[in-house]
């Protein structure tokens, strides 16, 4: 039984956390949709402005709901461009406890640039892109042909180049990664640049529209930032004996990132180095010995069972017994684990509190679940 606990308990608490994360992430799409849907027509006449600028004529809607469509359309899209940043954080706080302490360092600021330059990289297309783009193409129009666009053809046309120019300027990011995991070395990366233009090229010919412009346009763009990323790379190039600490840290230690820091601390780490209160050692030996009461009381149970086969009042009797005990020592370990949540709330510890009390969701009573449920909601609010 306490196999399946232990087997059990870690995957649900993980399910619970992403629920979580996964709605505040939709709650704040849907608060930034709907201030957004008030202004969602001048939202759309600001986006086509470059278009309007280079056809004279004006933009026609063909379907009978483009005009209200499109607009909604468009803040929608707009409000999970605004919301990224939390998004990367969301996803980031999910990740962050199955990381080692060294490595939390560097996927911050990594969340940080690969915002920063994805919106970059949609600033560029709006600002050096469109305007190009659309010059070349209305100078090409056939005489006496009149250009009137539609709205929803034009939206999706934006929208694809948006969140091409948007994934490309994430390739010094891309790149700084492979060379942090030890995949490939600046060096390699270097001898692979014609191979990396002539890619860079064809992939702007599948992501952008059939036009040289905008191919050249995302093209070069894409090489100049492998170019960058290959220069900062340079700078996270791990030498071999920072990844045997690694190694020797994660070796030491399998149970959980945390557990290791004391190991990372004699590798070449000291600062990841935390030292447990005394009532944190306390909590966790009490937890320890009440797991080994749990598991001695189902053993002893087994063996009743099977010495007293031939009895089957007792057997059911002393089975009785057994489960009773069974469940009462999991009510006491359910209540130190709440115990445990109250101090790592007083503490600040709210990554640790919010765990243990997924763990009291999954195996406590009724009335240890509302208490837990409770304390979530706090933390929450």
């Amino acid at each position: 039984m306490s196999e399946s606990i232990e087997s059990e308990q870690p995957f649900l608490s993980h399910l619970f956390e992403l629920r979580d994360r996964l709605l505040r992430i939709v709650m704040l799409v849907l608060v930034v949709f709907l201030g957004l849907f008030f202004v969602a027509n001048d939202l759309f006449t600001m986006v086509a402005r470059p278009l309007m600028d280079a056809y004279p004529g004006d933009i026609i809607a063909i379907g009978i709901l483009s005009p209200f469509l499109t607009p909604i359309k468009l803040a929608l899209v707009a409000s999970i461009f605004l919301t990224i940043p939390f998004i990367f954080y969301q996803m980031w706080a999910f990740i962050a406890p199955g990381l080692y302490k060294h490595e939390r360092k560097l996927v911050m600021p990594l969340v940080v640039s690969s915002t920063f330059l994805f919106y970059l990289g949609v600033l560029f297309a709006y600002y050096v892109v469109f305007p190009l783009v659309f010059a070349f193409l209305s100078s090409i129009s056939p005489e006496g042909v009149n250009a009137m666009p539609d709205i929803a053809a034009y939206l999706d046309f934006v929208l694809t180049l948006f969140f091409a120019f948007g994934l490309a300027f994430e390739i010094p990011i891309a790149t700084i990664i492979l060379v942090w995991m030890g995949m490939v070395t600046p060096e390699q990366l270097t001898k692979k640049r014609p191979y990396v233009i002539v890619g860079a090229f064809v992939i702007g010919m599948f992501l952008t529209p059939p036009d040289i412009i905008s191919q050249t346009l995302l093209a070069i763009p894409m090489w100049v930032l492998f170019e960058v990323g290959i220069f900062f790379s340079r700078f996270f190039v791990r030498t071999e004996e920072e990844i045997q600490a690694a190694q020797s840290a994660a070796g030491d230690n399998e149970d959980t990132p945390e557990d290791a820091s004391a190991a990372a601390a004699t590798a070449g780490y000291p600062d990841d180095y935390v030292a447990p209160t005394d009532a944190e050692m306390e909590a966790e030996l009490d937890r320890i010995e009440a797991e080994e009461e749990l598991e001695q009381a189902a053993s002893e149970s087994s063996e009743r069972i099977v010495e007293e086969d031939d009895d089957d009042s007792y057997m059911d009797e002393e089975f009785d017994d057994d489960d009773e005990d069974a469940v009462a020592i999991i009510e006491d370990v359910v209540d130190s684990k709440l115990q445990r949540v109250m101090t790592l709330r007083d503490d600040e510890k709210l990554e640790e509190a919010r765990k243990l009390l997924y763990e009291v969701l999954a195996e406590g009573n009724e009335e240890q679940v509302g208490v837990a449920r409770n304390i979530l909601e706090q933390l929450d609010s």
